[in-house]
């Protein structure tokens, strides 16, 4: 795909200024640089409008509706059953900073039951953070040493330009069961001025003492140096292979958008998911093949979850009414295990972080507390949930104290 950008054509208007324009100044009684000037501004103008319309032109477009895959086709009930193992999970050797992390299930036949991704150092935004990465053993019911899979200094130099910051990793399995991971990346400027990056797996059969990966690209999502695109949330399976990674925009406005990838990994298009301008983090569940929800992280004062749904595999979205679920301004994780089954792992109150529910719901809409899966006094912060399924059993990691990873498994009673 050709990526155009304003920096080709240098497309800078914030060092020019025009004077108001009047309808009843002639042109002889403007100077002449100043009508060279504003000639050129509009010329210049002009190309950026031409090239945009050629950058949006050629982004790939969703053709044809998808449709979801249920990660447990088995009868349960939305009641815990009991609390299986939990904890925390081994950070790799001095870094006392930690956040952000990401599950993904292995299929029954590997020795790893779940992998858990997440940024670690020094600090949030440090020159040394890195993603690191842990295995569960199925054979030894614990998580294995920590170790980081992805540098930024590396991985800018195969790109081909500077990484300050990384951030946000999301992990998927393709048909082939390679593994995909999707990171935040920033150059100049905070989290607004990120961009996705997706790297793959360099072997496929790798344990994990030798997983690597390897940067594929950028995602081409902006003409605006593909800049301010963000992933937090798992992706939503599809049944051809493929899946929808729920992504937004964060310079300005705030929008959620949905990117879909085939089952080899490849970028197929992407489409906004709400017309609301303070939205992002969007989580998605699914309510059938084809019917899904977004439930979305609200940064208005309002501090409360936001809700948009699509009917037709994600080609169309728009936006619900309110849900009745206060949130302050962080980020959730939502889960479907199958029809009438959903969670939520979400921060309950709109003033604090400090305690960490698990809910239940038929339809994604109306929301049960099952637990409190963490609660603490004051400044503490429980947050940034992730959930997946596997071993016939729900897994939960979040943020704790900003520090580090922490991590529970629970078991869910079956229909007889």
């Amino acid at each position: 795909m050709v990526q155009v950008t304003l920096a080709r054509v240098g497309c800078d208007l914030s060092r020019h200024r025009l004077p108001p324009f009047n309808h009843s100044v002639r042109d002889s009684v403007l100077p002449i640089p100043t009508r060279a000037l504003g000639i050129r501004l509009m010329g210049v103008v002009g190309i950026c409008v031409a090239l945009l319309v050629v950058d949006v032109w050629q982004r790939p477009s969703l053709s044809g509706e998808a449709r979801g895959s249920w990660p447990q086709p088995g009868r349960l009930t939305g009641e815990p059953l009991q609390w299986l193992a939990g904890g925390h999970i081994p950070m790799p050797p001095a870094t006392p900073a930690a956040h952000a992390s990401a599950l993904l299930p292995m299929p029954a036949q590997h020795p790893d039951a779940m992998l858990a991704f997440w940024f670690a150092g020094s600090r949030e935004s440090g020159p040394d953070v890195q993603i690191a990465a842990a295995a569960f053993s199925r054979a030894g019911q614990q998580w294995s040493a920590a170790r980081f899979v992805v540098n930024r200094q590396a991985v800018g130099d195969r790109l081909g330009f500077g990484v300050r910051r990384l951030g946000n990793p999301v992990a998927w399995r393709d048909a082939t069961g390679r593994i995909h991971l999707f990171v935040v990346a920033t150059g100049l400027g905070g989290w607004a001025a990120g961009r996705i990056l997706q790297l793959r797996q360099t072997d496929v059969g790798s344990t994990f003492d030798s997983l690597a990966f390897e940067p594929v690209r950028v995602l081409p999502l902006s003409w605006l140096w593909n800049t301010s695109h963000l992933v937090r949330a798992m992706p939503l399976p599809l049944a051809d292979g493929g899946m929808v990674l729920p992504a937004y925009f964060e310079l300005g406005t705030k929008y959620p958008v949905a990117l879909r990838f085939d089952a080899d990994g490849e970028f197929l298009g992407l489409v906004r998911m709400s017309q609301r301008g303070y939205l992002l983090q969007p989580t998605l569940l699914m309510r059938t093949d084809s019917e899904w929800l977004a439930l979305m992280r609200d940064n208005s004062p309002q501090r409360t979850l936001r809700a948009a749904q699509t009917s037709d595999g994600g080609m169309h979205w728009r936006d619900l009414p309110d849900l009745a679920l206060p949130n302050p301004d962080a980020s959730i994780a939502g889960l479907s295990l199958q029809p009438g089954l959903m969670f939520l792992a979400h921060n309950p109150r709109p003033d604090t972080r400090a305690v960490l529910d698990l809910s239940v719901s038929r339809d994604g809409l109306q929301w049960q507390r099952l637990l409190t899966l963490a609660q603490g006094d004051g400044p503490a912060e429980y947050s940034y949930p992730a959930m997946a399924w596997a071993d016939d059993s729900l897994w939960i990691s979040y943020t704790d104290q900003r520090q580090r990873i922490a991590w529970q498994r629970l078991a869910l009673r079956r229909h007889d």
